[in-house]
């Protein structure tokens, strides 16, 4: 099977972990047989030394012209100072708009093996940390107004957090059949006693939970919500919210895994055409160091391959090789732990191919 590829390499130490997740999707097409052509996008800080913007229309283009995107990390000091619509984060924005992904999935899941490396007491992670946050993407006061003025005197500031009914619907959608396919229960995530925002979300979600009778569904407060991520996390399947509670939460409960380096991402829309990448950052304080952990891409590229290409038994493979990796004790230093075997980022991409 033949399929292209748009890779962003990304800043800092973002061209580090991708080549890594190229190395491992190469072994793979090499063994079953499939042609992965690749295609170099520009996006974000690299984009914008190169070509003045975030994210030019010509490399817009680019990405819808692939079946599927793969994504490092953007983003670093040298860009912090420039107008918010020239930050490398703005690229991102707009590369996710503009490719209509509406929906970020990012799994919440604790190697048995990285168990000790989790924050939480063991008593916690022993009940287990396996659910998923379906975030949505290209709404809310991300994408809504944002605006400077003077009032009385005094600079103010205001954003704007908007959804209209359709949005919350497809996302709801998401949420739910993602739900079927797992342990059958959701919970919405909202603050509808302040927002009006959330108030639409719940009156949504309790049309559409009528159409999932078997989901057991619930709604939490995001307060209540991030409280509960770190004392109770085995209570959650699938967690449904908007955009900035998402971000936020997802954040979070990457956190109590273990690593932030080990969880993968993926952003999907109408078509199979998604966006993979890492939910860390590109790491500028340790680039060009061979430190930092490619786990999470390379396990990106393995979600490419079950969700945009329907290869799931090379991504079986690609995740029972990190799994092989972690019993053998390697460990690059952000899950380093006594007893374990230290490596670089190249080292740990050896490894990872040696298992396939």
């Amino acid at each position: 099977m033949k399929k292209k590829i748009g890779v962003i390499w990304g800043d800092c130490a973002s061209p580090e972990i991708v080549k890594q997740a190229i190395r491992v999707l190469d072994r793979i097409a090499q063994k079953y047989g499939h042609t992965f052509e690749y295609t170099k996008i520009l996006m974000g800080g690299e984009a914008i030394d190169q070509m003045g913007e975030p994210l030019p229309k010509s490399q817009l283009d680019l990405c819808l012209q692939q079946d599927s995107v793969l994504l490092g990390a953007i983003g670093g000091p040298k860009w912090e100072g420039l107008a918010g619509n020239m930050r490398p984060e703005k690229g991102l924005l707009a590369l996710r708009a503009g490719m209509g992904l509406y929906s970020n999935n990012r799994p919440a899941k604790i190697w048995p093996q990285l168990a000790d490396a989790s924050p939480l007491k063991k008593e916690i992670v022993d009940q287990g940390i396996d659910f998923i946050i379906v975030r949505e993407l290209i709404g809310g006061a991300y994408f809504g107004k944002h605006e400077h003025f003077e009032e009385n005197g005094e600079l103010c500031a205001l954003d704007t957090m908007p959804y209209s009914e359709h949005e919350i619907e497809r996302i709801g959608r998401i949420g739910f059949e993602t739900a079927m396919k797992r342990n059958k229960k959701l919970c919405m995530v909202d603050k509808h006693n302040v927002l009006e925002t959330s108030r639409l979300w719940v009156k949504v979600f309790d049309r559409l939970k009528e159409e999932y009778p078997e989901v057991e569904y619930s709604t939490m407060f995001v307060d209540n919500c991030a409280m509960q991520i770190c004392k109770n996390p085995a209570q959650f399947d699938v967690i449904v919210t908007e955009n900035l509670f998402g971000d936020i939460l997802s954040d979070e409960a990457s956190e109590i895994t273990g690593s932030i380096g080990m969880i993968p991402s993926s952003s999907l829309g109408k078509t199979t055409n998604g966006l993979y990448e890492p939910i860390h950052g590109s790491a500028p304080d340790i680039a060009g160091k061979n430190i930092i952990n490619p786990i999470a891409c390379i396990l990106s590229a393995a979600m490419m391959l079950r969700f945009s290409f329907n290869m799931s038994e090379e991504a079986d493979e690609i995740e029972e090789a990190v799994n092989q990796v972690l019993n053998d004790g390697i460990r690059t230093s952000d899950m380093m732990s006594e007893g374990m075997k230290l490596v670089g980022t190249q080292e740990m991409g050896d490894a990872i191919l040696a298992k396939i």
